[in-house]
């Protein structure tokens, strides 16, 4: 009697069928190779692999398929390894376009839409919100200087940037990096702690202490600055 283990074989078809919509029509293609591999193996194991009638000894052995399960495990380590290939490299193409797209639209360059995009992410900040706040508070000039002194591509004031930083100077707040990084982790944390994204960008634009202010009077402290970097804006928290 062949009792194959049939449960590995239920799993493989599963997280095949889980991840086939992500693939492209060339990843399709090597997942059936795949597949098919597995068919065939299993196919010549219970063919040729049937136990010997020689001895009642024999006889009263049960096969237990362990070739066909070390086969699947090779096979399955193979495919974890190509499906992770494959999500590097899909994760890499989503970055190209989303660099091209905001290079496009703002009309700056490569390496500079890169360091936005990767500050972004790096911060806990939705790409997309990064390029609105940088373009509305400044229009990406890293020399940019508000009348309330505010500095750099975020918009940070000195005195914000020394809650994270004590030794920063303003001359440092003209820095790209140094200022995108101090900015978008101020709005990560406006948004943790207002749990909202309007209230959020109402205390980055006028000061958390302002609309502290605002809201124990009563008032209502929107001055229209979350419409306009959010007008037509999908993502977010």
């Amino acid at each position: 009697m062949v009792n194959l283990t049939k449960r590995p074989i239920a799993e493989a078809t599963a997280a095949l069928r889980q991840g086939w919509n992500r693939f492209s029509a060339t990843q399709k293609l090597m997942l059936r190779g795949v597949a098919l591999l597995v068919a065939l193996i299993l196919a010549a194991t219970v063919v040729g692999g049937w136990p010997p009638r020689a001895t009642a000894a024999a006889e009263s052995e049960t096969y237990t398929g362990t070739a066909v399960l070390s086969e699947y495990a090779r096979l399955r380590t193979t495919l974890d390894s190509t499906t992770a290939e494959l999500e590097s490299v899909r994760l890499k193409l989503e970055r190209a376009e989303s660099l091209l797209l905001y290079s496009t639209r703002y009309r700056i360059p490569a390496d500079f839409t890169a360091l936005v995009y990767d500050i972004a992410l790096g911060e806990g900040i939705d790409p997309e919100l990064g390029f609105r706040l940088v373009n509305l508070e400044s229009g990406f000039n890293p020399r940019a200087t508000s009348t309330a002194k505010a500095l750099g591509l975020a918009q940070v004031q000195v005195a914000t940037a020394r809650y994270y930083d004590p030794s920063i100077t303003a001359e440092q707040l003209y820095e790209p990096e140094t200022n995108l990084r101090i900015g978008f982790r101020f709005l990560r944390d406006l948004m943790e702690t207002y749990g909202d994204m309007r209230l959020a960008l109402l205390a980055y634009n006028r000061g958390p202490s302002r609309i502290k202010t605002l809201l124990a009077e009563g008032q209502n402290p929107d001055n229209g600055y979350p419409s306009s970097l959010m007008e037509g804006y999908t993502g977010g928290n």
